[in-house]
């Protein structure tokens, strides 16, 4: 299979980009579930933008870089801040139907933000936006979206055939990838001009998490195994406020109960009534996510209970009602009339801050390979993210990698007469020698174990010893897992317990570097945040020549 442009994912990063791709050649999406299936399809709380007239976008860089614990990139920040607006008319162009109030957008606002600037589609914002991406790119005959196929790896220097290394010498070029068809059973490589990661999150490699079932961290993983610096991997985002079930099943996706509620008024209470907000920051339940997420945890630690609850009496009925459907439906379906009900919550793993490098085109370090969405590391996020920046950062970033690609004089000319030679160059996918395996309840031993070793060492809260029980403990799944692989026929469980391991090593290796408390990342033995060490980026890089 052979294309211009092959994109891994079907989120809003994906699908935008797609879209504007297609004037450039043929793109090719391949996604592991349905196409709408992603993480931007869950996201509620919507996009923050400069809007409001009482807003500017000094205003937003400033609580954006606020938020981020001295780690986010300027000049990142600035690109998607003033950007914000052109993006959001494109969506509305688009199709995208924002909530609006008296004929103008309805601006929300969240934790960190000193202005109402997000701009929502009630409580399905994600929902909303994929259905007009998807709708549009059924019309367009340059778009192939293959569904149910999994991205295995990037095909680079070692994918050559042995007989032609000596033509293909630089070793940081990204050719496309092998692909598993999950419904045929068979591996096939995707040659493209250009390969653009756009694969979401990694929230399933901890047991309790907001991301759906499909967010094994693949992107991460892949890059990672191909020689791309993975930045900042300590920082993971745990949502405050995820609807409290006593059971949990693995791969479940805990019910997210959006920011934009305490926006609207409600407030974290404990069990015996009482707010608790006050006692660690001034903004109260509208403190940044991970203050609020901590303050939750230590109130649960220090009082042995499993969860708080979000109190939305002073918010109108009918404004609950009318503005967050979902939020109201789903908590009824289990019981809980938010009209007239507290709603137990507890923090859940959410986001990832860290992830591939890319530069302000979308570029990573391997050539002819970009990547955007929540894989990425592009400096906007830091060492927490402001909440509604990933949704703008998705599309701005994929317009940046459109302009890139654009603008780059040998695609201008047409350069890819050579995809069919290079198809001819690499090796087809060999399985000869492995199995299928009978023994898939290891495989779901393992993936219980990551999950429940990451809950447990590396949360919210972590300290040197814990990391490093963590470590020895993934590390020895991770070596066990690699030989199973080599030997085993591929399939879906597979390939994601071996993401999963390998993005545990990575957060845990990020962590153990950083030996101070910043931002998500906090160290019982190191309390402090420590800006004359460690006021830099935390770098994780594969050797190549380690498989």
């Amino acid at each position: 299979m052979i294309t211009d442009y092959l994109i891994v994912g079907s989120g809003i990063a994906g699908l935008s980009l797609a879209l504007k791709l297609s004037e450039l050649g043929k793109v090719i999406i391949i996604t592991k579930k349905r196409k709408a299936e992603s993480n931007t399809n869950y996201a509620q709380g919507g996009i923050a933008s400069v809007l409001g007239e009482d807003d500017n976008f000094e205003m937003h860089i400033t609580d954006t870089i606020g938020a981020g614990g001295g780690l986010c990139k300027y000049e990142t920040v600035e690109k998607i801040v003033k950007e914000g607006p052109v993006s959001i008319n494109e969506l509305i162009e688009l199709g995208v139907r924002f909530t609006k109030e008296n004929g103008k957008l309805k601006l929300g606002k969240e934790g960190g933000h000193t202005r109402n600037r997000i701009v929502h589609a009630k409580d399905l914002t994600g929902k909303e936006i994929e259905r007009a991406l998807l709708h549009d790119i059924a019309k367009e005959k340059n778009i192939s979206v293959l569904e149910y196929w999994f991205s295995i790896d990037l095909l680079t220097h070692r994918n050559i055939k042995p007989e032609l290394t000596g033509k293909y010498k630089n070793k940081k070029v990204c050719y496309g990838i092998y692909a598993y068809d999950i419904k045929s059973l068979k591996v096939e490589k995707i040659i493209a001009g250009k390969t653009i990661i756009a694969t979401g999150g990694l929230g399933q490699v901890y047991l309790h998490t907001t991301n759906p079932a499909i967010a094994t961290g693949d992107g991460f993983a892949m890059g990672y195994r191909a020689g791309c610096e993975l930045v900042n991997m300590e920082f993971v985002q745990f949502h405050p406020t995820s609807l409290y079930e006593k059971e949990i099943e693995d791969d479940t996706q805990v019910f997210l109960i959006s920011e934009a509620v305490r926006g609207a008024g409600a407030v974290l209470k404990t069990k015996d009534d009482k707010e608790f907000m006050h006692k660690y920051d001034k903004r109260k339940s509208l403190a940044p996510r991970d203050i609020v997420a901590r303050a939750i945890d230590n109130e649960l630690k220090k009082r042995g209970e499993n969860f708080v609850y979000l109190d939305l009496s002073a918010i109108d009925k009918d404004n609950i009602r009318n503005n967050f459907p979902n939020i109201y439906e789903q908590c009824l379906k289990r019981g809980i009339d938010i009209t007239k009900e507290m709603i137990p919550v507890v923090p859940a793993a959410h986001y990832a801050c860290g992830g591939i490098k890319t530069d302000l085109e979308g570029k990573t370090n391997i050539k002819n390979l970009y990547a955007c969405g929540e894989v990425t590391m592009t400096g906007v996020h830091g060492a927490n993210r402001l909440a509604s920046n990933s949704l703008l950062e998705a599309v701005v970033f994929s317009d940046a990698i459109y302009n890139s690609i654009k603008n780059e004089k040998s695609y201008r000319e047409g350069n890819n007469s050579n995809l069919k030679e290079i198809h001819n160059a690499i090796m087809n996918w060999d399985d000869k020698g492995t199995v299928n395996a009978e023994e898939w309840i290891l495989i779901r031993h393992n993936k219980r174990e990551i999950k429940e070793i990451m809950g447990d060492y590396v949360g919210i809260v972590r300290n040197s010893y814990r990391l490093k029980r963590a470590l020895r403990r993934i590390k020895m799944m991770k070596d066990e897992i690699k030989e199973f692989y080599k030997k085993t026929r591929v399939n879906v469980e597979l390939l994601e317990l071996r993401n999963l391991v390998t993005v545990a090593y990575i957060i845990i290796k990020s962590a153990m570097k950083r030996k101070e408390s910043r931002g998500l990342h906090y160290m019982l033995d190191y309390p402090e945040r420590d800006d004359r060490h460690y006021l830099k980026n935390t770098i994780i890089v594969k050797r190549l020549n380690n498989n």
